[in-house]
C-alpha cells in the first residue's frame, strides 16, 4: 500500500467540538505519528498538528471530516515525494 506522509494542521474555536476530534483522530490512529497541540487561550483557538503517514484517501477523508466539525478549520500539508528516503 502507498502512503503519504503529512501534516494536518488544525484550528479549534469551538470547545464543543473537540470529544468529535478526537473520535476522529483515535479511529485514524493507526496513521498518526505524532501529533502537537497549542492552547492559544489570548485568542481564544487551539492549535494542533498532526502528523500523518497513510495512504492519500485516508489523510484526505480525515481532513474532510475534520473541517466540517462545528467551529474547526483543517488543511493538509503533504510532504514532496522526492524529499523522502525509502
Amino acid at each position: 500500500m502507498e502512503t503519504r506522509v503529512a501534516v494536518l494542521a488544525i484550528i479549534v474555536r469551538r470547545d464543543d467540538s473537540v470529544a468529535a476530534l478526537n473520535d476522529l483522530l483515535h479511529q485514524y490512529g493507526r496513521y498518526i505519528i505524532g501529533r502537537m497541540g497549542v492552547p492559544y487561550r489570548e485568542r481564544g483557538v487551539n492549535i494542533i498538528s498532526v502528523a500523518m503517514d497513510a495512504p492519500g484517501d485516508a489523510i484526505s477523508a480525515l481532513s474532510g471530516k475534520i473541517g466540517r466539525l462545528p467551529g474547526i478549520t483543517a488543511k493538509t500539508v503533504y510532504a514532496p515525494e522526492d524529499a523522502l528516503r525509502e
